[in-house]
């Protein structure tokens, strides 16, 4: 059987099957390899798992939507590095299930915000932000300081993280209850904030 131009443009069931055939085969091409090379499948020199304060306070940043104006993908390009640091590498993220790289930003990019303001800094500007930068349009969230930080569900979180490859040890997951006790998930969300993007300066 030949295919002809003629015979694939007239053929709407032909064209969208060799449609799919094409973009199932460029992903592979696209995708595969990348399974197989060390700077995307190997943590970076100093890359430490999430405390269980910190695991906490990012599902409380994927609860809240945090991801949705905030991009934690820094681009290799002269405007973005000047701006916010060092450009973000794959290596960063390998315990990290899902990543937050994205492309939209309303507010700054956070990948590397850890450190670069103090705890107090970030309470205050969650709880209402306009105290800091009055021309922000972020919503306040006062009900993070009130909202004690979830501790029966954090060893299964860990053991499963556990099971996606992240190198957590028995002890660190028998812990994580009573490192969570008496915190909020204000104290868990500034703890996570503080620990991103401090492995490359």
């Amino acid at each position: 059987m030949s295919f002809s131009h003629e015979k694939i443009e007239t053929n709407n069931l032909l064209m969208i099957v060799l449609i799919l055939l094409v973009v199932a085969v460029g992903g592979l091409v696209e995708i595969v390899p990348l399974f197989f090379q060390k700077s995307t499948t190997e943590p970076i020199k100093g890359l430490t798992p999430y405390t269980a304060l910190q695991l906490e306070g990012r599902d409380i940043y994927l609860r809240e939507g945090c991801f949705n104006c905030h991009s934690q993908m820094i681009r290799p390009f002269v405007a973005e590095t000047l701006r916010y640091g060092h450009y973000s590498v794959a290596g960063e993220f390998v315990y990290d299930h899902p990543f937050q790289w994205g492309s939209k930003r309303t507010g700054p990019d956070l990948h590397r915000v850890g450190g670069k303001y103090s705890d107090e800094w970030h309470r205050t500007h969650l709880i209402n932000p306009r105290d800091l930068v009055p021309e922000s349009n972020m919503p306040p969230y006062p009900w993070l300081e009130k909202n004690p930080a979830s501790a029966h569900s954090i060893t299964t979180r860990m053991k499963t993280l556990k099971m996606l490859g992240v190198p957590y040890t028995d002890s660190q997951i028998a812990a994580a209850p009573d490192e969570l006790k008496g915190k909020t998930e204000l104290d868990a969300l500034v703890a996570y904030l503080q620990s991103l993007g401090l492995n490359l300066k």
